[in-house]
């Protein structure tokens, strides 16, 4: 797959696991049970997330090593909500379809560099790493944000510095989609979910899943069923 092929795949995914979560014309700003939707605060608290994978605490487990699977994950939360915040935004605010989307998205300063080889997560220090997270929460924190040459521009850019370049968002976007999916379904958005599976979080789980083998979106899906049917 291209490069905008893969983008395009997981902003079609987004596209599905929204309208089946919040209902059609989620896009207007509430779910189909009226709920008001936000996606800036759903990033910045994802952002907030992200920053306590980090052992930045001066004052408690200060020589706490990185949790940096679990960043990962939230990098790749981060990104379904900031999909959303497009596929929002390209709808109401500019008439735009997907396939124009993509293409701005790709052209995104940047972006190129994110189609490259991830930085090793030695390199940068996670003071810096921190910094670059609080940039999005500030622009996500206000009335308006530039999508395209802030956000996204900032995001490869703090992705590429936790080890995630496209390829490897791609690989585990897929993989959470189906998760979020797998959730839905099983209760999640009225409590019913068991989000923790024995000593371990679900996310950790599909993990350890993905890692034994490569899967499909359906083979993943059934191991999700097998492993959870396991808990009763």
């Amino acid at each position: 797959m291209t490069n905008l092929e893969l983008i395009k795949e997981m902003f079609l995914l987004q596209q599905k696991l929204n309208d089946e979560t919040n209902g059609l014309n989620w896009e207007n700003g509430y779910t189909k049970n009226g709920k008001i939707i936000n996606w800036k605060r759903c990033i910045y608290m994802e952002c907030a997330e992200l920053i306590d994978s980090f052992s930045w605490k001066h004052w408690k487990d200060i020589e706490k090593p990185i949790d940096w699977e679990n960043a990962v994950i939230e990098i790749v939360d981060i990104w379904h909500f900031i999909i959303s915040l497009v596929l929002e935004d390209g709808k109401i605010n500019r008439g735009k379809g997907i396939d124009r989307m993509v293409r701005d998205v790709t052209d995104v300063q940047g972006f190129e560099s994110f189609t490259k080889e991830p930085y090793s997560i030695k390199d940068a220090p996670s003071a810096e790493i921190i910094n670059d997270i609080e940039k999005i929460i500030h622009e996500t924190t206000g009335f308006n944000v530039d999508i395209y040459d802030s956000l996204l521009k900032n995001y490869f850019g703090l992705s590429l510095k936790c080890g995630v370049n496209l390829k490897i968002l791609y690989k585990y976007y897929v993989a959470k989609n189906i998760l979020n999916s797998f959730r839905q379904k099983h209760g999640y958005k009225d409590g019913n979910y068991r989000k923790i599976w024995g000593d371990k979080e679900d996310n950790i789980v599909m993990l350890e899943i993905l890692d034994k083998k490569p899967l499909g979106a359906d083979e993943l899906y059934k191991e999700l069923e097998k492993a959870y049917k396991k808990l009763d």
